[in-house]
């Protein structure tokens, strides 16, 4: 399509294959988290549904909803998002109404054939237009007589290139790609986590991420390690975890970091085990923590048998 729908706080640009939404920075109402992302690409196969409904103060709100599983934002959300923030809703003025059901209509004929258009035959209604960004479950979502099938991995892509923040008890770092360093503060860390030591994480090490929002008591960003190990019950307790709080850890700050480590996660779990040509030696613990590993992905369904034992007899020849 190419057209340009500006709206406030945010443009939607409809290109043949996906909606690209460049979010206004430098105004100080614009919500941080917009200015923070700079610019979204949505696919048209990420969406599930797109509505038009009545906003505040004589707006008209353009929500286009994601699939469950699409973009790793809203799955690090949770449902968490304040309704002003949710990145895929457009704000504008009343009098576009007529303009903006235009662009709708013309974006819900480019969507998948099980996308929701609410007020079609079969649908119940308006389809999650309540600013939580879409459902993060993982089975198929199901609303009456419509079925809305969960993407086969992110189709979103998550905020990239090292990030960190300051939070109540430490910093977070995370290097873009395979690392994640939890480094504790003097003041705010407790006797715990002072007694782990600094925290490093590799990606293949964790399984998930769950955050809390930090305008929630009790905020947190925690890490999931792959081997299912006991945790501490309290985040504050945890090594793998870090806590929120007296304005550390903002969203802006902390999602994205929990989006692209999420993103970063579920890359290599789908991502086949490599060994480079003519590699050294390597150490037995290392080599054997890769087949493990590439064990998981083989009984998670994510590399085939042949593949599985290519690979496995590729690790036995470094020893």
């Amino acid at each position: 399509m190419g057209d340009v729908l500006a709206g406030i706080h945010a443009t939607w640009e409809f290109e043949s294959d996906a909606l690209v939404i460049r979010f206004e920075r430098g105004n100080r109402n614009t919500p941080k988290l917009f200015s923070a992302l700079r610019e979204r690409r949505v696919p048209h196969e990420a969406l599930a549904s797109v509505t038009l409904t009545p906003g505040k103060r004589g707006t008209v709100v353009l929500h286009a909803v994601p699939r469950p599983g699409a973009d790793p934002l809203m799955e690090a959300a949770a449902g968490q998002l304040k309704e002003a923030c949710d990145p895929y809703r457009l704000v504008l003025p009343a009098d576009r109404e007529t303009l903006a059901e235009y662009y709708r209509d013309e974006l819900r004929a480019l969507l998948p054939r099980d996308a929701v258009h609410p007020g079609d035959p079969g649908d119940p209604g308006d389809a999650g237009d309540g600013g939580d960004g879409g459902d993060g479950g993982g089975g198929d979502v199901e609303r009456d007589a419509v079925v809305v099938t969960p993407t086969d991995g992110f189709l979103v892509a998550a905020p990239t290139g090292p990030q960190s923040f300051k939070t109540y008890d430490g910093r977070a770092s995370f290097d873009g790609t395979s690392e994640i360093a939890f480094r504790w503060s003097w003041t705010g860390a407790s006797s715990e986590k002072w007694k782990a030591g600094d925290q490093t994480f590799s990606v293949r090490e964790l399984s998930g991420v769950e955050w809390r929002s930090p305008e929630i008591l009790d905020g947190y960003l925690r890490l999931v390690p792959r081997d299912g190990a006991p945790r501490p019950a309290q985040p504050d307790r945890d090594p793998a975890s870090v806590v929120f709080g007296l304005g550390l850890g903002p969203v802006h700050e902390s999602l994205p970091f929990a989006a692209a480590v999420l993103a970063a996660i579920r890359g290599k779990d789908r991502a086949p085990v490599a060994v480079p040509a003519g590699a050294a030696r390597r150490d037995p613990g290392v080599v054997a923590e890769r087949i493990r590993h590439l064990g998981d992905l083989h009984r998670a369904g994510l590399v085939t048998d042949e593949e599985f034992s290519a690979k496995k007899a590729e690790l036995l020849a470094e020893l």
